[in-house]
């Protein structure tokens, strides 16, 4: 197997899924991409080729993707205009001979009807690296039991309350090492190509019942104020965030929209993250975490 290239090695999840890289591939046969190259340096004195590239800078992806065969393109987070970054991230790699792209996309994309903004960007770069004419596997995330257990689990207890958009839809929370597990399965292992796979947890949950999980472990309570859309609008415009990506400003303290989060609640009510798979299990050989054990992984960071 020739050369395996990470984008974004630096961030949570392209970090996990070069140290899990490394207990079954040569570090020498890493290639790990990162703008701030100087938080690889773990990687780098173990073997690993650790080089400077910018989706924003084709030119230095060009030089940094040399020798790669395949390439993890982990999705970046400006959405709106990341499906033009993932573009230079493809051709820059095609350009350089490598002959497989496996993208983490979202559960529910391409669905028809799907109103999540996310998924657009997701669909788009689905899209875009089919037509490329390389080999493609879309690895297609559930909501991360992670966010559930510090983004959404913290300011609810601090406040006791929730305001929720998202009704008694059901979605298969799953946990990012088996994301990053998955990934890293597909990229080791052959017969992965040209194929979109489901990453779920094992269970279907409501937030409503993710949030009553997270109460009655932390013994504190959290009402759920069921709202429409425009309702959770104003609950994020009461915390200061913009509503749509393009108003995010640069460097702020909130570098994420409204936009994106209340059309993903709506996504969840109208059934399109409603399914279970099996892919993670079979992939990976191990079956995935639940969400209350990743509840009592970060229940420490939760307001005494």
């Amino acid at each position: 197997m020739g050369k395996i290239i990470v984008t974004g090695a630096s961030g949570q999840f392209g970090n996990a899924a070069a140290k899990l890289l490394l207990e079954s591939v040569p570090a020498e046969d890493l290639i790990l991409l990162s703008r701030t190259t100087d938080k690889l340096a773990e990687f780098a004195e173990a073997g690993a080729n650790v080089r400077a590239a910018d989706f924003d800078d084709p030119a230095s992806l060009l030089k940094a993707m040399e020798g790669g065969e395949r390439m993890l393109l982990i999705s970046t987070t400006r959405v709106g205009t990341r499906v033009e970054q993932h573009t230079n991230a493809v051709e820059a790699a095609k350009a350089n001979g490598v002959e497989h792209v496996v993208y983490t996309s979202i559960l529910g994309c391409g669905k028809p009807g799907n109103p999540s903004v996310e998924q657009f960007d997701h669909l788009a770069t689905e899209q875009m690296i089919e037509k490329s004419g390389l080999a493609y596997t879309h690895l297609r995330d559930s909501l991360y039991a992670e966010a559930v257990a510090t983004a959404m689990a913290i300011p609810a207890l601090q406040a006791g309350h929730k305001p929720e958009n998202a009704g008694h839809g059901l979605c298969p929370i799953v946990s990012r090492d088996d994301c990053v597990a998955i990934a890293v399965g597909v990229l080791t292992q052959e017969g992965h190509g040209n194929k979109a796979y489901d990453v779920t947890g094992p269970e279907l949950w409501t937030l409503p019942d993710a949030m009553a999980l997270v109460s009655q472990m932390a013994g504190k309570p959290i009402e759920i104020e069921p709202v429409d859309d425009e309702g959770m609008y104003r609950y994020f415009d009461s915390l200061g965030v913009a509503r749509k990506a393009s108003d995010i400003v640069p460097d702020g303290p909130i570098p994420w929209a409204s936009e994106g989060m209340v059309t993903f609640g709506q996504s969840i009510r109208e059934g399109f993250m409603n399914v279970v798979s099996d892919d993670v299990e079979r992939i990976t050989g191990r079956p995935p975490r639940t969400l209350r054990s990743v509840l009592e992984q970060y229940q420490g960071l939760w307001p005494a």
